[in-house]
């Protein structure tokens, strides 16, 4: 299975937000293992970044973080057709469209994020980290 993974997945990771650590941490030890295919758009490490420097104020750590981040997903690069596309789309985030373009393009299976609702009508499937253990422990995606 192909999974791309939306940026509230690894900051609730990175950041210990709960009560979403748990689910979390469970997604990037499902990515450790190597099984199925994981992936973090480039925009979304761009993303991490940002917000991770200005919570840590430390760049080393933000790019130590980073580096780990890109060992277990995948970067998918975000093209500027993925951009275009995105101003066609139904979705009302732009952000979010643009990572469905990506999904769509790269051929995943579904996008994991906390936000699912901002993703309703996407043409790719939406699932929260909770869905996707639940559906994964039951074989189903």
């Amino acid at each position: 299975m192909r999974v791309l993974v939306d940026t509230d997945v690894f900051l609730d990771y990175l950041m210990q937000r709960e009560p979403w650590t748990a689910d979390s941490r469970k997604i990037f030890m499902l990515a450790a293992e190597q099984k199925d295919e994981f992936f973090m758009a480039a925009k979304t490490a761009v993303d991490i970044h940002y917000l991770l420097k200005k919570s840590l104020h430390d760049e080393a750590e933000v790019r130590r973080a980073l580096e780990k981040l890109m060992k277990l997903f995948t970067p998918a690069d975000t093209r500027g057709t993925d951009c275009l596309l995105a101003l066609q789309s139904n979705l009302s985030d732009y952000e979010d469209a643009v990572l469905t373009e990506t999904a769509l393009r790269i051929r995943a299976d579904c996008i994991v994020t906390r936000n699912s609702r901002d993703f309703a009508g996407a043409p790719i499937k939406v699932l929260t980290p909770q869905q996707l253990l639940e559906h994964m422990s039951a074989g189903q995606v």
